[in-house]
């Protein structure tokens, strides 16, 4: 495999014939609308786990709106009856392609706790109800698109396909699962941030170019048969197999590390990983989207509000983000228990100011409710915006797990100049009362701007701002990849300095996980013994959850480093909370406060030795 496409500009291709038909004031969701709109059929449609909210925080409307730009007829089936193929025939066949997307979250993760119990409630189904989408839905879904019209192609994408692109740790049925495109049976799968590549697809396709030649797009997976003769590969990385990965925990490791290394867009290679007679070919990541396409994305026109078929019914997924804004996207941090790097990637990209000022304004016009207050300005992280390596030829040879640690790296720009005109400008927009920053702040980077924490502290909180240094003592931490505890202190020392100075009364909210691999007993007993002195009396506390291509899970699942070269003989092992029992201690030495939890704590602590606690 050779020669991957540099595709145009995302708004650049002839538009499809179709869009003559205008822009729908809703994806249509039944024939009743299609006909409304005067379509005899669907080019696209669209198989979501979620309801569908035409907002641009829902992946599904994104999609829709952005092949309607480019003048594809677009179809949506929200939340279908899995059981039989029926709903998947709403519709009628698409002349092009089944678009399929568990939803925003990964369906095990929105069913399942950290201890396995299955969640009675789903945040983005109508009035909260739970089980309106089945585990591994991108799966179910795929299989049932298929069985509805066989020679229909299937693109698979969204987060939940995106992070099992390759053999994976599976959490809930503690095994190592093979490449989801080889049980969803798909055509292509579209990881990441998928605009560039489908756009381009969906082109092709409309053109008459079969989808099994559709071979050279970033940001594409596709299954392929293994060649008789191993030829080089010197563009590809052959990590070990998937039936390699699934038996020997240094080879699983090592694979981890490899997928960590090839995330760069400037420099990472193909991966291919072998099952059985096949391989999985997974293309170099996308190409990050420029200021004016992300713009361009962002103001395409929602409706920016549910579905008129969920008329009076609550979705709080949509409830939650209504009033917020969006500004970047991607994350530089790194941190091995988030795949925001093996998905969105590593590059921040950040939309203009005078984009993110047009749609307060929508929202003020078209948003039922708005009060004047912007719940939320941020992104994957809230004080990436404007930043970056300050040279892109270094940033393209850059192999670097994080741009923060150990240390902030010196090619960083941590300017937080930019954002502090953001936020100025928004307050200072008509009809805004108050923009607010709810979470997301890395404070490692904040400290460097004490300008930021005086803006921030002085304007931007209301009343809590939720902060996450995850632990206090350094074996998890440095697991992690976060910055020490000492960092925080210094972020905590200057937020309550600039809050006096504001004469205002708000507070910290520190966020920790338990149970992270890395972390002993005897960690979890510092953490506790922390948050009694600071007089922390957490009630909401997380428990690690191994997700699916997260470096951390690969420690959890394998006992090794895979952040240090991996090596048959001196792999460096992993202390790993595994089992029930392990991990609700962890958790309960995070709520020491809570009477319940007083007898695991005494027998764990007289067994440690440490009956003077």
């Amino acid at each position: 495999m050779s020669g991957l496409k540099e595709t145009p500009p995302l708004f650049s291709y002839r538009p499809y014939w179709a869009a003559c038909f205008g822009v729908a004031p809703f994806l249509p969701m039944s024939p009743r609308e299609m006909g409304e709109l005067g379509w005899d059929s669907c080019d696209v449609i669209l198989v979501t786990g979620d309801a569908y909210v035409d907002h641009p925080s829902f992946g599904a409307a994104i999609i829709g709106r952005l092949l309607e730009a480019q003048g594809f007829r677009v179809g949506i089936i929200a939340q279908p009856d899995w059981r039989s193929a029926a709903d998947f025939q709403a519709l009628g066949r698409p002349n092009l392609f089944f678009g399929v997307t568990a939803g925003n979250m990964d369906s095990m993760v929105n069913r399942y706790t950290a201890d396995g119990r299955r969640r009675s409630n789903d945040a983005y189904s109508p009035d909260d109800e739970g089980g309106r989408r089945p585990d591994r839905a991108a799966i179910v879904y795929s299989q049932r698109a298929r069985e509805a019209y066989r020679d229909v192609p299937i693109l698979l994408g969204g987060i939940e396909a995106s992070l099992r692109r390759l053999a994976h740790y599976d959490y809930w049925s503690d095994k190592v699962r093979r490449s989801i495109l080889l049980d969803a049976k798909a055509d292509l799968l579209l990881y990441g941030n998928a605009e560039r590549a489908l756009v381009d697809a969906a082109h092709r396709i409309a053109a008459g170019e079969p989808v099994e030649r559709i071979r050279d797009l970033r940001g594409t997976a596709f299954v392929r048969p293994r060649p008789a003769a191993e030829a080089p590969e010197a563009e590809a990385v052959r990590l070990p197999a998937w039936e390699q990965v699934r038996s020997d925990a240094t080879e699983h490791a090592h694979a981890a590390r490899q997928i960590r290394l090839e995330t760069n867009p400037g420099n990472a290679r193909a991966l291919v990983q072998a099952h059985g007679d096949q391989d999985v070919w997974v293309n170099p990541p996308p190409t990050p989207l420029s200021t004016e396409e992300l713009d361009a994305v962002y103001e395409l026109p929602y409706a920016r509000s549910p579905h008129p078929a969920y008329e009076g019914r609550r979705i709080p997924a949509w409830e939650m983000i209504r009033f917020s804004v969006n500004i970047v996207r991607g994350c530089f941090g790194g941190c091995t228990f988030c795949s925001i790097t093996e998905h969105e990637g590593r590059v921040i990209q950040s939309r203009s100011e005078a984009s993110i000022q047009r749609e307060i304004e929508q929202i003020q016009e078209r948003t039922a409710g708005f009060t004047g207050i912007i719940s939320d300005l941020g992104g994957p992280s809230a004080n990436m915006y404007r930043m970056g390596c300050r040279d892109k030829a270094t940033e393209a040879r850059c192999r670097r797990m994080s741009c923060v640690y150990p240390r902030i790296c010196r090619n960083l720009v941590t300017d937080h100049g930019p954002l502090i005109r953001l936020y100025r400008q928004v307050r200072q927009q008509p009809g805004v009362k108050k923009a607010l920053v709810a979470s997301g702040v890395r404070y490692d980077l904040a400290i460097r701007s004490k300008a930021y924490i005086r803006e921030l502290v002085s304007h931007h909180v209301g009343g809590y701002l939720k902060i996450a240094p995850e632990h206090t003592e350094p074996g998890p931490l440095a697991k992690m990849l976060k910055p020490g505890i000492e960092t925080y202190d210094r972020f905590q020392e200057l937020f309550e300095t600039y809050t006096r100075q504001a004469g205002k009364e708000q507070y910290l909210i520190p966020y920790f996980i338990a149970a992270h691999p890395g972390t002993t007993d005897e960690d979890m007993v510092a953490l506790a013994q922390w948050l009694k002195r600071r007089g922390f009396r957490p009630n909401q506390v997380q428990a690690f959850l191994p997700t699916p291509m997260a470096l951390a899970t690969a420690m959890y699942h394998t006992g090794l480093n895979p952040l240090r070269p991996v090596r048959r003989a001196g792999a460096e092992p992993v202390p790993t909370a595994r089992g029930l029992r392990k991990r609700r201690l962890h958790k309960a030495f995070l709520r020491y406060h809570d009477p319940e939890n007083w007898p695991l704590l005494r027998k764990a602590l007289a067994e440690m030795g440490r009956g003077d606690l």
